[in-house]
């Protein structure tokens, strides 16, 4: 009986890993002022717990963050850039376009 209970409850964890899928939202960071900005900007977002990957743009003025919305959120990683001494936004996608928050 232990091994059953066991058994199921592996099997519920590995379920509910296959059902957690990373997000990735675009960053509107206006103010970066330098090619140095965005080495700042990454550097605070990669800090943020469950962040796996960082882009950030200092032509574009964006930073493009894929992270696990179970761990964490847009508004965490808002608030990591603003910490930094970067404010920003979410950026939407223009109309047409594919994006995900």
């Amino acid at each position: 009986m232990k091994f059953l209970r066991s058994a199921a409850a592996f099997l519920l964890v590995i379920a509910t890993a296959a059902w957690v899928a990373p997000k990735t939202v675009t960053l509107s960071v206006p103010g970066m002022t330098c090619a140095t900005c965005p080495i700042t900007i990454k550097k605070a977002l990669v800090k943020v717990p469950g962040v796996t990957h960082v882009e950030v743009s200092y032509e574009a003025l964006e930073a493009v963050v894929t992270f696990d919305d179970a761990t964490t959120s847009t508004d965490a990683l808002i608030k990591a850039t603003r910490d930094a001494g970067y404010p920003s936004t979410v950026k939407l996608p223009k109309k047409g376009e594919r994006g995900s928050l």
